[in-house]
């Protein structure tokens, strides 16, 4: 419902979505996916979508509606995942690193979408779109406040990999570029032609969870593990440091993927 009234305010203002994004400070992909039902808008985003839209407190009079339907809203991640889920939303601090692919937190609506449908054996389309839907919501975490503290190490084969084609591919390095000019989200690329560094296995994150000791998480073929041994952890996080400082800065790195989408 509230995504119905967000649309048709929207185009009553004679906004497009990346318009109305822009001014809101989201992406066309969230907005979409908030006007089609598939992602909960928060609540200091209707206010200020409120002024925008000069909505009269429409959108404002909803909010206790919203907030009680996220309190009462039952995950659908997949039973195995449901705790690094849960741990992931109310992390103080996250860090990951990909090897072949864009992360989940970082994958635009188009990107994910391809990616489930890539899936062996095929998942229905209604999986594919909750499966989506799933992923958008855990993209949340980049909103709230108090603000995570989050880092990204990805290797350059990672941004050469057109996923979905040229546009999908153009539209996932934007979304890098403006992700990484949130304050609290740095994103470093690990050039191709480094020789070598600690961690030439599989890919990783490492997560602070609110009130807890960092632990780690690893998936391998759909099979997850949750590494909370400190000595585990130590090693692991110990790695990460190494190679955030053998990577490009955050910078420098950002120099590269908008290089990589000039050459689209």
């Amino acid at each position: 419902m509230v995504g119905r009234q967000l649309k048709l305010l929207r185009e009553r203002a004679g906004l497009s979505q990346p318009e109305f994004g822009a001014l809101v400070g989201y992406g066309p992909d969230q907005i979409s996916a908030m006007e089609r039902g598939v992602r909960t808008p928060r609540p200091d985003f209707l206010v200020k979508a409120d002024s925008i839209l000069n909505a009269g407190r429409l959108l404002i009079a909803v909010i206790p509606d919203v907030e009680d339907a996220m309190r009462r809203a039952r995950t659908r991640h997949p039973d195995w995942y449901r705790d690094h889920a849960a741990t992931e939303a109310e992390a103080e601090e996250l860090h990951h690193y990909s090897n072949h692919v864009v992360h989940g937190l970082l994958q635009t609506e188009a990107h994910a979408r391809v990616v489930f449908a890539k899936r062996r054996p095929f998942l229905n389309e209604e999986t594919i779109e909750k499966r989506v839907a799933d992923r958008l919501s855990r993209q949340q975490v980049f909103e709230r406040w108090p603000a995570p503290i989050v880092s990204y190490v990805l290797e350059e084969v990672v941004l050469d990999r057109p996923i979905g084609g040229r546009r999908v591919h153009a539209d996932q390095l934007r979304h890098l570029l403006a992700l990484g000019d949130r304050q609290n989200v740095e994103i470093q690329v690990m050039p191709t032609d480094v020789e070598e560094h600690p961690n030439l296995g599989s890919a990783f994150n490492l997560l602070v969870p609110k009130g807890h000791e960092q632990v780690a998480y690893l998936e391998a073929q759909g099979h997850p593990q949750l590494i909370t041994a400190r000595d585990e952890v130590r090693k692991i996080a110990d790695r990460y440091g190494i190679m955030r400082a053998m990577a490009l800065t955050p910078k420098e790195s950002r120099v590269v993927i908008a290089e990589k989408l000039e050459k689209l």
